[in-house]
């Protein structure tokens, strides 16, 4: 099995995802918007420090609408 390195970041970045997802459930605006572009940015990390352009991409993508609504709303 190949382990990749900082695999102990990408699970605080998990674990900041979810929580945020659980603050989205329960509609703890604007705290949940944070914790997506906290965990995202986390996951952009993730992705340089794994060279996977696909990671990088996908979660930019997502910090880019999240802080476009909150300074849109």
């Amino acid at each position: 099995m190949v382990v990749k390195p900082y695999q102990w970041f990408a699970w605080l970045s998990t674990a900041c995802l979810l929580t945020a997802a659980l603050l989205a459930a329960f509609n703890v605006y604007p705290l949940y918007v944070w914790a997506f572009i906290i965990s995202n940015t986390m996951w952009i990390i993730v992705g340089i420090l794994w060279s996977e352009k696909s990671l990088i991409v996908m979660n930019a993508g997502l910090t880019i609408i999240y802080v476009a609504g909150l300074l849109l709303s």
